[in-house]
């Protein structure tokens, strides 16, 4: 693989932004060779797509760069006040090589070219000044991050200190009667004889040699050993280790080391756990300003709590510098690449002087990031793996996960297999001849609605599949804005197994029923056969709720609170997981109907004769409506909560939307039921359309953050992910078309070819299709937006809170 694509491949999406333009420097580097060839200045590329002339369209080009320093490097040096002459500017060419890389006051760096007045030497000039402010802007950018890490270190050394506080009183106090007063000087004595160890057991590691600095991190080993309680003491093979390494410790660092020391008795007092868990409980308590309880409560329950939080903390941290690592890494080897590439090309040799450079800077010569990594494995190996390395590694940098042959196999399987059992259906109907049967219509009323929800579901599925299978294509990091655990999330080829497998037992019955004559004249309708459709629903839904550890169990998880989140709108904090979900239920409106189906045809006892008697109830029909609009009362409900708390006023012109579709809904339904009645049908046309072009205005400007006059693309977004823009002006053309097909369900447009139910089904498949386009088109605009912010990590609540803290930060 070229290392460009490797480089692409590598960068952390939503830092795309801060890494180095490879490609540009590239074009730069074949526009040197264009000149070098004797290619025409005007047919060399530029950056902008224009042609260029070599006088004027490289001088307009080149004023880009004046801003670094002018044109001419050694005038430019001059005018700076640099006392070196043009000659001696020559003359540091023979020791130095073709450039000098100087460094400005305020820490950046800049490339003078020493061989500007040679043929063509202001191409080469140019590629310095593009090679400089893509440097600059990494190292930057890699400092800013640093710092921000070191930071986040702090507070998590902080947290340290009342963890493992909190865990040794629990375990003190559950150990012996003996009262939290008289328990004070032996966990004194304790965590000062530990802390003392474990001081010289950090300096005389290889970290600790190499870093000599022991602040924050002697701090946090200091803290790290309150934990006397939980070993009792120390076994003969581990003093003796710790002996040997206090023998070679440096006597000045144990001295610091007990300086930094906080009194371990006092590290809890001012500190109350944080109750992050979201429930309705905390919402009431919210609405009705209840203060919450701030005392430390020592049980096993908060300190496993604690525990779980923190374990995520670490992780989501030693993530963040795995991939500060990789970033510092991957940059220093794209100018490496670069460099050699122009030394290749001019055959001067500028490699050598320019990472000398790189190799002392910030980005190449900073080894916090892998101090911070040591640190936190020793730290989290320790005290959350039991000092197992393998298991606490396992946990801090877990698997990718490997697409099995297996999963491949069973995947196309299932996909044969409902091919095969379509062929077999349609030739079944067409061989009976079972649509001119007498007793096709009653089948199609009682068995389609039944079977056609597995089709729903069925399809919705595999829509998504397809969002994952794009969203990865062009690196949508869908598992970072859904908020799945790393190594949890599922790829497309274990969404399209679920859905096949689904659609596989569900023609099976299909099948099993078709078994049974249509023609009503036979009455061999056995209960059986008519509990098939049941039988299905309720083992998917036993597979969906079941508590053991197989079968997607995390995401099965997930779901459900995501789905238990929707349904308690909005008693739960909305996130974009729980929203995102409420959508595509909006999009199952027909599938929560089939279930209202379900309900009435087994629970009245239908089923046995094969018999609709549904329609002719006043509950049903009451319910009809009311299972329709229940998603889009959820999604209002949501967006309220939103403008509540974040008092932004779009998300009242949000919840504004779903409440004209949910009148539109209720008029449509009703002129479904009241058949011939014009005034509901008028009412119905005008809600309708009123809801669907407000939808579709909101789903191009704010969902898809489309139709922007002064975007670079015209009528799209400065961003896009798929280089064809025709695909963006299609998916609006055909969210058009398919949110406009309610039109169906009020104009009564009648197919002679299909009945009723088919119909009905096919108007609720095109709306799960157009759900399916516009998924990918959101998450789109939602990683753009992460992108901009910089944001790649999720934030991850801390159990612990200082009082301090919190009033400076009030």
């Amino acid at each position: 693989m070229k290392f460009g694509k490797e480089f692409s491949s590598q960068m952390v999406p939503e830092w795309q932004q801060a890494y180095m333009d490879y490609g540009s420097l590239k074009k730069n580097l074949k526009e040197i060779i264009g000149f070098k060839l004797g290619q025409p200045a005007d047919a060399l590329p530029t950056r902008g797509g224009a042609n260029n002339h070599h006088g004027g369209g490289l001088h307009r080009r080149m004023t880009l760069y004046k801003t670094f320093s002018g044109l001419l490097s050694i005038q430019g040096r001059q005018r700076r006040g640099h006392s070196h002459d043009v000659e001696e500017g020559l003359q540091m060419m023979a020791t130095t090589g073709p450039i000098l890389v100087e460094t400005n006051a305020d820490g950046s760096y800049e490339t003078t070219f020493l061989m500007v007045n040679e043929k063509g030497g202001e191409y080469e000039l140019v590629f310095f000044r593009r090679l400089d402010e893509e440097f600059n802007k990494v190292s930057k950018f890699y400092k800013e991050e640093v710092d921000k890490v070191s930071k986040e270190e702090k507070e998590l050394n902080k947290q340290m200190e009342a963890f493992i506080a909190f865990r040794a009183k629990v375990e003190n106090q559950e150990g012996s009667g003996w009262r939290l007063q008289e328990r004070g000087v032996e966990f004194t004595r304790l965590t000062s004889n530990i802390a003392t160890s474990a001081a010289a057991i950090y300096a005389s590691s290889p970290a600790g040699a190499k870093s000599k600095e022991v602040g924050s991190q002697a701090h946090m080993e200091t803290v790290e050993e309150g934990e006397s309680s939980r070993a009792g003491k120390l076994k003969d093979d581990e003093e003796a280790e710790v002996n040997g390494a206090r023998e070679e410790s440096d006597e000045v660092n144990k001295s610091r080391t007990r300086a930094a020391r906080p009194a371990p008795l006092d590290i809890l007092d001012g500190v109350r756990i944080n109750n992050t868990i979201d429930t309705p409980r905390s919402t009431f308590r919210g609405i009705l300003k209840v203060s919450k309880p701030t005392e430390l409560i020592y049980n096993r329950e908060n300190l496993k709590k604690a525990e779980q939080m923190l374990i995520e903390a670490f992780s989501v941290f030693y993530q963040k510098l795995r991939l500060l690592k990789s970033y510092s890494f991957l940059n220093v080897k794209a100018v490496s690449k670069i460099l050699k590439k122009y030394d290749k090309i001019t055959s001067r040799d500028a490699t050598k002087p320019y990472m000398k450079m790189v190799d002392s800077s910030y980005l190449g010569s900073s080894d916090e990031v892998v101090r911070l990594m040591e640190h936190v494995e020793a730290t989290f190996i320790k005290h959350f793996a039991n000092a197992n390395r393998t298991k606490g590694m396992n946990i801090l940098r877990p698997k990718a996960k490997r697409e099995r042959h297996r999963l491949t196999f069973s995947t196309g399987f299932s996909a044969g297999c409902i091919f095969s059992l379509i062929v077999a259906l349609a030739a079944i109907i067409r061989t009976r001849n079972l649509l001119q049967e007498e007793g096709q219509a009653q089948y199609m009323d009682t068995m389609f609605p039944l079977y056609s929800l597995f089709g729903f579901i069925v399809l919705h599925i595999i829509m998504f599949a397809g969002n994952i299978y794009y969203w990865r294509r062009y690196k949508v990091n869908y598992s970072f804005i859904f908020g799945f655990k790393e190594g949890t999330e599922l790829g497309y080829r274990q969404v399209l197994l679920v859905a096949f497998s689904t659609g596989v037992l569900a023609l099976l019955c299909v099948l099993a029923n078709l078994d049974m004559e249509v023609d009503p004249v036979t009455k061999d309708y056995q209960a059986f056969t008519e509990l098939l459709p049941l039988i299905l629903l309720l083992g998917i839904f036993a597979v969906l709720v079941m508590p053991f550890n197989f079968f997607y169990r995390s995401n099965r998880i997930f779901f459900l609170t995501c789905l238990l989140h929707c349904m308690a709108a909005p008693l739960y904090k909305v996130t974009l997981p729980d929203f995102f979900l409420g959508d595509q239920l909006t999009s199952q409106v027909q599938a929560l109907r089939s279930i209202e189906f379900y309900i009435c045809y087994y629970g009245w006892g239908d089923f046995r004769h094969r018999n609709n008697t549904c329609n002719k109830s006043g509950a049903y029909k009451g319910f009809f409506f009311i299972v329709a609009v229940i998603p889009y009362v959820s999604r209002l409900l949501q967006c309220l909560r939103r403008l509540f708390e974040e008092e932004n006023p779009e998300q009242g012109w949000n919840g504004l939307k779903y409440f004209l579709t949910i009148v539109a809904i209720c008029l449509r339904t009703a002129y479904s039921i009241q058949q011939g009645q014009i005034a509901w049908r008028v009412l119905a046309a005008i809600s309708s359309a009123a809801a669907a072009i407000f939808c579709t205005y909101w789903d191009f400007i704010h969902d898809w953050g489309l139709l922007k006059r002064t975007s670079k693309n015209r009528w799209l977004r400065d961003k896009l992910l798929i280089p064809q823009k025709k695909v963006y002006f299609i998916a609006m053309i055909l969210n058009v078309l398919l949110r406009f097909a309610w039109i169906q369900t009020v104009m009564d447009f009648n197919f002679s070819f299909m009945h009723k139910q088919t119909t009905v089904a096919v108007v609720a498949s095109l709306e799960i299709i157009r759900r399916g386009i516009w998924n990918f088109f959101r998450l789109e605009n939602e990683h753009l937006n992460n992108v901009g912010k910089y944001r790649a990590f999720k934030s991850v609540p801390l159990p612990f809170n200082y009082d301090k803290d919190e009033d400076k930060d009030d």
